[in-house]
């Protein structure tokens, strides 16, 4: 874990008031692992106070972070006034990420929203495996431009809750479909996004007997455990106990939030 001194190398828009940020970390950049995330100082002054927690959504070939964000409050919204040269603190990498030892035909990425920051990054690691991408949002708007996915051995499904692009429903709806297209026991599902969408795709993981991985959002005061603040009730063996999301996760078995 470090807190780098890092500088904006650009920060464009790339869906509605959704915003891709490169951040510059000088000579010797975190080393992230997909899943994990970083701690941003927003403000120069008291408010905002706090740092906010963001995903890491991929690192180019110069160490630089990419972060994927949408504004929704005023730490966001300040972010969004970032122009190149801006600087800022990131402490980080931090939290626990997917884990790729695995050995299966196909993975089966599900993301809604801005839930799909940490998956951009999942899917450039684990190429050349066999992916469904399976994107969703409210409406088409909200979904972010295509060059910034991976292309590569990557069949891209979209869905709307609206209907004005793709599939006409929850991405869950996708992920159901996709499940009959693959063999259960050979194959991978990565999720994140709103919590009730990853519960939903944890139990249709743990009915079909398919392994999966969750990356949950949280509202974080500290990022490394100390204020107890992001503390999640999960199953492990037959007994319920306490994790918290920015230690112990963000990323969890699927069988781990489900009832």
């Amino acid at each position: 874990m470090k807190d780098i001194r890092a500088k904006v190398k650009y920060n464009r828009v790339v869906a509605s008031n959704t915003y891709l940020m490169a951040l510059d970390l000088g000579p010797e950049p975190f080393k992230p692992k997909p899943g994990q995330f970083v701690m941003l100082r927003v403000g120069h002054t008291t408010d905002p106070l706090l740092r906010r927690p963001f995903s890491i959504a991929g690192v180019d070939s110069k160490g630089s972070l990419h972060i994927l964000y949408r504004v929704v409050g005023k730490a966001t919204a300040l972010m969004s006034q970032w122009s190149p040269g801006v600087k800022t603190w990131a402490l980080g990498p931090l939290g626990k990420g997917f884990d790729l030892g695995f050995e299966k035909d196909t993975a089966i990425i599900v993301a809604g929203g801005i839930g799909v920051a940490p998956l951009i990054f999942l899917a450039q690691r684990i190429d050349p495996t066999p992916m469904i991408f399976l994107l969703g949002a409210k409406t088409k708007d909200e979904l972010i431009a295509n060059e910034i996915l991976p292309k590569k051995g990557v069949d891209l499904k979209i869905s709307t809750d609206d209907g004005s692009m793709g599939y006409h429903g929850p991405v869950t709806g996708l992920f159901e479909e996709a499940l009959t297209r693959v063999r259960p026991r050979k194959t991978i599902v990565f999720a994140c996004g709103p919590e009730p969408m990853l519960r939903q795709v944890a139990c249709i993981c743990s009915l079909q007997g398919v392994r999966c991985q969750v990356s949950l959002e949280a509202a974080m005061a500290c990022g490394v455990g100390a204020c107890l603040g992001c503390a999640l009730k999960v199953h492990k063996g037959s007994k319920p106990s306490y994790a918290h999301v920015c230690k112990d996760g963000p990323v969890f078995d699927g069988d781990e939030i489900v009832p």
